[in-house]
């Protein structure tokens, strides 16, 4: 498949794929959940995603969750931020997260 972004670098937008409890309750709906770098563009993540995993991507939703408050004594700080990306496949097309060991 041929693709307008580099390879190496769209490899690198894709951090971890996330596991909570709503994530998992999305793959019935085959939808998957993964922690991209903050600059990634839609484009860029389907192109990243259907070069790991070999799959057709159909939609990609992008999210940035608010900064959270992070106190250690009388320092207050922040977590660092991050930005969600909510991957919907074709029909039939499947990412196996967790494989048997």
């Amino acid at each position: 498949m041929e693709s307008k972004y580099n390879q190496r670098n769209l490899i690198d937008l894709i951090r971890t794929p996330i596991v909570t409890e709503k994530a998992t309750n999305l793959l019935e709906e085959n939808k998957y959940v993964f922690e991209v770098e903050t600059k990634a563009t839609k484009p860029e993540i389907k192109a990243a995603i259907e070069i790991l995993f070999s799959v057709k991507v159909t939609k990609v939703n992008t999210l940035i969750p608010p900064r959270q408050h992070k106190r250690v004594g009388k320092f207050l700080g922040y977590k660092p931020l991050y930005k969600r990306a909510i991957v919907t496949l074709k029909e039939g097309d499947s990412i196996t997260l967790f494989p048997d060991v």
